[in-house]
């Protein structure tokens, strides 16, 4: 199996800045997307930003200019560094890594349990 544990959410007022974490482990053969998408009540899951394991990254609208992805392949993490946070990037986040656990079997996407980040005026 593959888990999925993020960390870094937490309260931050708006203009601040947070870091988040997502450690991939289990067993794991290689991982190519890693990303971060974000829910609210009530609305659907959207994307923040991915990355592939080549290095193209991928952004959502609401957050380009101001998010920055990045990952440690050596460590199976990614980061999502979130800088001028604004009240609407209040959701809960969560990572999300497309893995594969044998170098002859398919990718699996896998999730994170979630982690709240909280942006107050």
């Amino acid at each position: 199996q593959v888990q999925l544990v993020e960390s870094g959410g937490g309260l931050v007022q708006a203009g601040g800045s947070l870091r988040l974490s997502c450690a991939a482990s289990g067993s794991i053969f290689d991982i190519n997307n890693m990303g971060w998408y974000r829910q609210a009540p009530g609305k659907q899951r959207e994307l923040v930003a991915t990355t592939r394991n080549g290095g193209n990254t991928n952004y959502g609208d609401s957050v380009k200019g101001r998010f920055t992805i990045s990952r440690d392949n050596a460590k199976n993490t990614v980061y999502l560094q979130m800088n001028s946070l604004k009240p609407e990037d209040t959701p809960v986040y969560y990572c999300n890594a497309g893995a594969r656990r044998t170098w002859y079997g398919g990718y699996s996407v896998y999730w994170g349990q979630g982690t709240q980040v909280t942006v107050s005026t």
